[in-house]
């Protein structure tokens, strides 16, 4: 199945949320100078490893939710952002597949030491880029590592994320052979993506976690069920995907758009025209919250993430240059505890309407990790050693 028929069969990844795509197209984008990226640049801790508040999620330059974006015109993009002062830069070797990372390999290679970046493993990817199911086998991430370290030109990576739990390994061999890469120098901290408590608490226990990389917005709550809870207890770090659910709480997506057979949301139940209409309530409120604020509803449900915990950075994934600006914005929207209160008391009156992701790609997704279910007293998806 190729990459396309992959993601539209259910066992897409995501890992931020898109703003309107641009047929913008530029010229090639000169090397932003490091002296450039502004000083005074909120940060925030994930776990020992410090970062911009606020992340670039770059998958969508490799195309999710249609063609790939301009690759020089991407480079652009991340580059203004690092001019913004981004310095937490996400992406995959999925996406693409591999193109994600060579984007992001070129556009941050004159910066590379003064940025963090993130990429994952964990997808059976063959020779023609078929996607071929899940792998974390210890000689399949050693491989991969190597892979990767090559198209993000670089001979290290700060932040190696296990994309999804593999039922067919346990994660103590997974957490053991990060940790024997992170004694060789090539990758600095770990992570995991779409996991439950369980599964997190085991992997700790071999090699400790800096970060969890979930789907959580207003209208995504899954993590609360327990993933939050151990994230807090461990002094682990947060990073929301999809924090802009897609582009819907955006205002941007609306009922009548039509989503081309190349956009992953319309395989998705949460983006029939249906769903987008009866879930429109959710974009009304955070619009009469950004009323008084002066904000963009994506500019609140920005804010409303930074304001849950000081350990939490969302990885919004613009693929503009004026979405960046957008989103980077939302730094200065300060909520109130009473504008909180109005969009928890407001949410709780409307029921969302569609799967968040369609049946495949939710079973991929750990117990404890998604709504309906708890690793409490058990193991979660990997197996026992």
């Amino acid at each position: 199945m190729k990459r396309r028929g992959f993601m539209a069969a259910g066992l897409g990844v995501g890992a931020a949320s898109v703003l309107p795509l641009s047929t913008a197209q530029a010229k090639t984008p000169k090397p932003s100078a490091p002296s450039s990226r502004p000083s005074s640049t909120q940060r925030r801790m994930l776990g020992s490893l410090e970062v911009s508040a606020l992340g670039l999620g770059c998958q969508n330059f490799a195309g999710m939710y249609g063609p790939p974006i301009d690759t020089k015109e991407a480079i652009r993009v991340i580059r203004a952002a690092y001019d913004r002062g981004v310095t937490f830069f996400d992406i995959a070797e999925v996406y693409g597949p591999y193109l994600g990372e060579e984007i992001v390999g070129k556009a941050l290679a004159p910066m590379r030491d003064q940025v963090v970046i993130a990429t994952k493993f964990g997808f059976d990817i063959g020779r023609d880029g078929q996607i071929q199911g899940l792998n974390s086998r210890p000689d399949h991430i050693k491989r991969v590592t190597n892979q990767s370290l090559r198209r993000l030109k670089t001979d290290y990576i700060d932040l190696m994320y296990q994309h999804r739990v593999d039922p067919k390994v346990p994660i103590e061999e997974v957490a053991g052979t990060v940790q024997e890469l992170i004694s060789q120098g090539k990758i600095r901290h770990f992570g995991l993506s779409a996991a439950g408590g369980a599964t997190i608490r085991r992997a700790h226990k071999v090699q400790r976690i800096t970060a969890v990389q979930n789907e959580y917005s207003v209208w995504t709550r899954d993590p609360e069920i327990e993933v939050l809870r151990a994230c807090e207890e461990l002094g682990i770090g947060f990073v929301p995907w999809s924090p802009l659910g897609m582009g819907y709480l955006t205002g941007t997506v609306t009922p009548l758009m039509v989503h081309g057979p190349a956009d992953l949301r319309a395989s998705l139940p949460r983006f029939t025209p249906e769903a987008r209409r009866a879930n429109w309530p959710v974009v009304e409120l955070l619009q009469r919250v950004g009323a008084r604020k002066q904000a963009t509803p994506a500019q609140v449900a920005l804010a409303w993430l930074l304001a849950r915990k000081p350990w939490i950075v969302p990885i919004p994934g613009p693929i503009t240059q004026g979405h960046m600006d957008e989103n980077m914005d939302a730094l200065q929207v300060q909520l109130t505890a009473a504008d909180i209160a109005d969009i928890e008391d407001g949410f709780a009156q409307i029921r969302v309407q569609g799967a968040r992701l369609s049946e495949p790609m939710l079973a991929m997704i750990d117990v404890g990790a998604k709504l309906g279910t708890s690793s409490d007293g058990g193991h979660g998806n990997s197996p026992l050693p």
